[in-house]
């Protein structure tokens, strides 16, 4: 009989968002006649940009003549837009990012997994606590980890909390780690860095050694003009650091698929020999052998982004999104609830009340209110005493949930 991999059993009942829509199913058959409101998972609910749905129709067109066909495209991603977004999201930015760094993938949530393709499997991990669980759950099944003890932490992990006792500041470590997650502006806290803040994390891994893994998926939503976008707009980044980035929240792309992963060419890895190994080929490596690249289609309407009208669109995209978490800010501080984040990030952090934990506040908002949000447990042991809302929904959504939520906490 075939094996398994084992490491698969070492995780927990059920990864956080389909469990919750266990529950949330569960309770809907129980009480059909509820209007449930979702501000659980973070997906969009608004249409694609006019400019993008204009360029992939466009590019279906280009599909259907000999001419201008495509079929396998490059696996980095086209130059066209790998170019776009050069110029655009780094450059622009002071970010000396060329090109031929990017790479175009189809989800920075499958590339923060698939990263670790090209990493040994005795490296060191630190990773904030509360964390994106896939940075966990990836480095689980991998192998990377060893069992789970009764708090949620997997042995083999550097767990740095982030809670409001620090100001979701998580603390350089004072051992060494080779490999670092860092998330900002932060899912699930809604917290931002500053660029001194992430100036010691570069420092701290040019002088150990390590790589940090800076998931950038919610740069786009940055208000504040004196927080860096990107961690390349730290000096040194490009000798320690890979970015990520994608489209799906800012322009819409969840069920379109495109984002994009930026490996410097001068980033370093040691062999086990102690020979340098460029990390940029290794990565180049395995795309070519596991990916085909993202669609032209999908490609054409991720370059539209960067128009003159994309860029608008998308902006009053990120505005639209924004002025929901202000909404949800404000209502649930007048509810009485501590609320944190919902500033320069679409999620809003919230201390449960009443000693409640955040599985009994998860419970409390489905039953009494119709209205699902994220158990803080779910990201990690700190966040436990805490609870995601997000602001992706249609506005009548945000202002109907706030409202229920008035009525019962207020």
């Amino acid at each position: 009989m075939a094996t398994v991999n084992d490491n698969y059993l070492k995780l927990k009942a059920g990864y956080l968002f389909p469990e919750i829509a266990r529950r949330v199913n569960a309770f809907i058959e129980a009480n059909p006649e509820a209007k449930v409101i979702r501000l659980g998972i973070g997906d969009v609910t608004e249409p694609l940009p006019q400019a993008c749905r204009d360029a992939m129709i466009k590019a279906i067109e280009d599909m259907g003549d000999r001419n201008s066909f495509k079929g396998y495209g490059p696996e980095q991603g086209y130059a066209w837009l790998r170019e776009k977004i050069a110029a655009n999201d780094f450059q622009a930015r002071g970010c000396d990012i060329d090109a031929s760094e990017i790479f175009i993938s189809d989800g920075s949530k499958c590339d923060c997994g698939n990263i670790l393709d090209i990493f040994g499997d005795d490296n060191v991990i630190a990773v904030t606590d509360p964390v994106y669980p896939v940075y966990v759950d990836t480095n689980v099944m991998a192998g990377h980890t060893g069992e789970i003890n009764e708090k949620g932490e997997y042995e083999g992990f550097v767990y740095l909390p982030v809670t409001a006792e620090n100001n979701f500041t998580a603390e350089i470590p004072t051992e060494k780690v080779d490999l670092i997650y860092l998330c900002f502006p932060n899912n699930p806290t809604g917290a931002t860095a500053t660029k001194e803040h992430l100036t010691a994390w570069v420092n701290y891994a040019r002088a150990n050694g390590s790589i940090i893994f800076f998931d950038a998926a919610y740069e786009a939503f940055i208000t504040d003009p004196n927080l860096p976008h990107s961690i390349y707009e730290i000096e040194g980044a490009k000798e320690c650091a890979i970015e990520f980035r994608s489209f799906s929240k800012n322009a819409g792309f969840t069920g379109t698929r495109c984002a994009l992963t930026v490996v410097p060419k001068n980033l370093i890895g040691k062999a086990k020999d102690g020979s340098n190994v460029e990390l940029w080929k290794l990565w180049n490596r395995r795309q070519s052998t596991k990916f085909n690249g993202v669609s032209y289609i999908v490609q054409r309407g991720a370059e539209a982004v960067y128009s003159e009208e994309g860029k608008a669109q998308t902006r009053g995209l990120i505005d639209f999104y924004m002025e929901n978490a202000k909404i949800i800010r404000e209502k649930l501080t007048e509810a009485g609830l501590s609320v944190y984040g919902g500033e320069n990030a679409p999620y809003v952090w919230v201390k449960t009340p009443a000693g409640l934990t955040s599985w009994d506040f998860f419970d409390k908002l489905l039953q009494t209110c119709n209205v699902v949000g994220t158990p803080g447990s779910g990201f990690g042991a700190a966040g436990e005493g805490y609870f995601r809302i997000s602001a992706f929904n249609s506005r009548d959504n945000v202002n109907e949930a706030m409202r229920r939520i008035l009525d019962k906490f207020k």
